[in-house]
């Protein structure tokens, strides 16, 4: 596949963006992979509440076998079948998505897709949570190969046009939004979320790693360079540049160039 976008121009509506955040998921919520498969009930219920959360079971069996059949169909025909075969599992799915072979699906259905989305091999979309919304992607969004998007009880929402390139790590476990037009290069990794608290006398390898400081918003036309990483509570403004390597560990002023570990403004643009 390569990364071109189709941008037409109705949209798919995801739940209201104004709606109040969730809180985050207490551990016993089993938000770990871990936690739940070694909670109770069988095999099977594991494995369908791990994959497919609130969705029906008749339903998701449906999607197993779409899955099992269609998920590696190569070619043309495997982006039409997926386009117009996995449709009915997502929450929304605006016309001409595309859809790669072997992507991951998790809740599916809190998985909502725009007009023209692309989702390239290998990507995974993992919108896991007991009372989160998931993941939006606005129209023309494009999500690279062996990308993942993820979430702890999250919201993860990318804005019309946003682009992840490949091998992308976008996690939330409060709510990090991605502005219109956004470039996030190879490599990156963006959290809301998902540190552990080194006071506690829990070890860490039992914490939930869901302590966050707040959400993380990457404004509109914004550019971040190859490698990356952009952590719990910080922003970035809109027009911003982040050179490549940088850690953002506090807010970044709109239309400014930024570089290095921790991340500094070194100019204004424009």
């Amino acid at each position: 596949m390569n990364e071109s976008e189709d941008t037409a121009t109705a949209t798919v509506r995801p739940p209201a963006e104004d709606a109040p955040t969730p809180p985050p998921a207490p551990e016993t919520e089993g938000a770990k992979l871990k936690t739940v498969l070694g909670g109770g009930g069988s095999a099977a219920k594991k494995y369908f509440d791990l994959t497919y959360g609130p969705m029906p079971r008749w339903k998701a069996v449906l999607m197993e076998i779409a899955v099992l059949f269609l998920c590696n169909v190569p070619g043309a025909l495997g982006l039409f079948l997926r386009s117009k075969l996995y449709r009915p599992f997502f929450g929304a799915c605006g016309r001409k998505v595309a859809i790669g072979r072997g992507v991951t699906l998790r809740h599916p259905s809190k998985i909502f897709l725009g007009e023209g989305v692309v989702i390239d091999d290998r990507a995974t979309l993992d919108a896991k949570g007991s009372t989160n919304r998931g993941i939006a992607l606005g129209d023309g969004v494009f999500v690279g190969r062996n990308t993942t998007i993820y979430c702890k009880n999250g919201d993860v929402s990318l804005a019309a046009n946003a682009s992840l390139s490949a091998n992308v790590i976008v996690f939330s476990s409060n709510s990090l939004s991605i502005g219109e037009g956004t470039m996030v290069g190879s490599f990156s990794y963006l959290l809301s979320g998902g540190e552990y608290d080194y006071a506690s006398p829990v070890p860490f390898c039992r914490q939930s790693g869901m302590v966050t400081k707040g959400p993380l918003s990457v404004g509109a036309n914004c550019w971040l360079g190859a490698h990356v990483t952009v952590l719990d509570a910080a922003s970035i403004g809109d027009g911003a540049v982040v050179g490549a390597g940088a850690v953002v560990t506090a807010p970044i002023p709109p239309r400014t160039l930024a570089t290095g570990v921790p991340a500094k403004v070194r100019k204004a643009i424009g």
